[in-house]
């Protein structure tokens, strides 16, 4: 079996790997010397791809928030769904998907909340996708008929910051609570009802 330095050093094998020292040591005490030695290559190898630890950080948060964007486009922009269904689906969507990066790596989702507090342009960004995804669910819903906003940006910030709690990493506690989904739904029904045309 070849070794792991014999494969080739890409960013995307830099970045896993950067993931499991992560979550072995935590944000705190991981360096980039801990990811070349799970490489098998020198700190100047990574370097290269990633000029500073910062930057590979903020790569890594990056590759984790991106995950949850892809599945929430698949839904933003599917064709033929009535839009108060496809929001009620893109909502439970990003609700599962922050339950499960919470409940099946608790360490790893403790050190992406560190990660998320020191990279605020990577989060704005993200943070921006999802809004303006939440934005062209409820612009469909307007020009269909089936939901009513005035000022479709606002909506979709509103529904957003109204749902905070259940997208929110500091509220991941809450997410394993037994009454959590009900409580979710209630909320999503409500946005829905006070949406609809």
């Amino acid at each position: 079996m070849p070794s792991a330095a014999a494969e080739p050093l890409t960013p995307e094998r830099i970045l896993e790997t950067t993931e499991e020292v992560l979550r072995r040591f935590g944000p705190g005490k991981a360096t980039v010397v801990d990811v070349a030695r799970a490489l098998g290559v020198s700190h100047g190898s990574v370097y290269r791809h990633f000029p500073s630890k910062a930057a590979l950080r903020e790569a890594v948060t990056d590759r984790w928030l991106a995950k949850s964007v892809v599945v929430l486009e698949r839904i933003a922009s599917a064709p033929a769904e009535a839009a108060p269904s496809k929001l009620e689906a893109w909502l439970e969507a990003l609700f599962e998907a922050k339950r499960q990066k919470a409940g099946a790596d608790p360490e790893l989702f403790a050190t992406y909340t560190v990660l998320l507090a020191e990279n605020s342009g990577v989060v704005d960004a993200h943070l921006t996708q999802l809004i303006d995804q939440l934005a062209r669910i409820i612009a469909e819903g307007v020009a269909a008929g089936t939901l009513a906003a005035p000022d479709v940006p606002a909506a979709a910030r509103a529904v957003f910051d109204a749902t905070g709690r259940f997208h929110d990493p500091q509220y991941a506690a809450d997410w394993v609570s037994p009454t959590i989904v009900p409580e979710f739904e209630a909320v999503t029904s409500l946005i829905i009802r006070g949406l609809r045309a």
